[in-house]
């Protein structure tokens, strides 16, 4: 990885509260044993760091590369036959700097396949992580069957303005509301995707915000990143997210972002603290009601159960290098995608799979 990709996870610092709740979940209290490791690769790419991976419900593979360094050349991909392919078009993958980033991908975060035949692309628009490129963050909501763009979805300054940087979301078509997290100054963008309305939500709440009180060090370097990680149960009830840089984590009911009048005040009170599992970057439920993240500190992927005990189930050093988004395939795979944030780069990044 270049020192510019180091030095820009800089721009994630921030100072916070925190709960100073706890539970029985601590680091010390759950067993550490591993499962022999069962991860097989099914991509690779030596050109450009990769950070999402989406798996599409009839078992087309999707990935992005952020705007992060200076060589770039597509945001979107879908795997096909092993290569990258850019996705949509060429066209959405052609920008370059003095470009209107209105219609192009600028600097794109995740890739999220949901359950209605739509891809999901979050443009965060902040080449380098720095600030909003032309105010083009922006949410495309991409039709699978047609490969043709359904909506686009635009952000008030209020919601997330130029020192925004979106990341994960999680999409809920039944009740037709998309969460996403906001890593910079910490908080939860509520889309209604209905209506393209939108609300930004806990900012600067202490659960959206990293422990200043927790040292989180890899490869000889401190960082301090907000919240990162999100994930949406499969009954559309509860939203799970942390910081990416403590071992915190929290959850709120859907009902109360819903409601756009909902009081700030009522959803930081309703702000449940779970408390301490693991370090990781992305997250995601699957339809029993387990979440599964990454230990970027032990190089290994966790599955966290309804009743919140925690089990390692995949470890593995030289593979596991940041884990950092996930995908669940209609065959019971879950898609990991390595971006070896804070590592030289070990080329090429690797997408795996492992079966749960």
């Amino acid at each position: 990885m270049s020192k510019l990709n180091l030095f820009v996870l800089g721009i994630f610092l921030a100072a916070c509260n925190n709960s100073g709740q706890t539970n029985k979940n601590t680091n010390d209290s759950i067993a550490t044993s591993t499962a022999v490791p069962q991860l097989e690769e099914v991509f690779a790419d030596s050109a450009y760091q990769l950070t999402g991976v989406a798996v599409t419900r009839d078992g087309r593979l999707f990935t992005n590369y952020p705007y992060w360094a200076d060589k770039h050349a597509y945001s979107v991909v879908e795997v096909i036959n092993g290569k990258p392919v850019p996705y949509p078009d060429s066209t959405w993958n052609s920008f370059q700097k003095g470009d209107d980033g209105q219609n192009k991908f600028v600097c794109v975060q995740s890739v999220v396949a949901d359950d209605q035949g739509f891809l999901w692309v979050v443009d965060a628009a902040g080449i380098s992580l720095g600030p909003v490129y032309q105010a083009a963050n922006k949410v495309l909501k991409i039709n699978l069957a047609t490969n043709q763009i359904d909506r686009i979805y635009h952000f008030p300054e209020t919601v997330a303005g130029k020192d925004s940087y979106l990341n994960d979301i999680r999409i809920d078509n039944v009740n037709g509301f998309a969460y996403m997290t906001t890593s910079t100054n910490g908080g939860i963008v509520v889309l209604n995707i209905k209506t393209g309305a939108s609300r930004l939500v806990l900012h600067d709440h202490y659960s959206v915000k990293s422990d200043p009180h927790y040292q989180f060090e890899k490869n000889g370097r401190t960082m301090k990143v907000n919240s990162d990680g999100i994930a949406l149960t499969a009954d559309q009830q509860w939203l799970y997210y942390k910081p990416l840089t403590d071992n915190k984590l929290y959850r709120i009911n859907t009902e109360l972002l819903r409601n756009f009048k909902t009081s700030m005040r009522t959803l930081q009170d309703s702000v449940q603290d779970l408390g301490r599992f693991v370090t990781t970057d992305g997250m995601i439920c699957d339809h029993a009601g387990n979440l599964y993240m990454g230990d970027l500190e032990k190089n290994a992927i966790v599955k966290i159960t309804p009743d919140l005990q925690m089990h390692y189930i995949a470890q593995d050093k030289t593979k596991l290098m940041w884990p950092d988004s996930y995908s669940i395939s209609a065959d019971g795979y879950l898609y990991i995608s390595c971006s070896q944030i804070s590592y030289p780069p070990v080329l090429p990044y690797k997408i795996f799979r492992l079966k749960l």
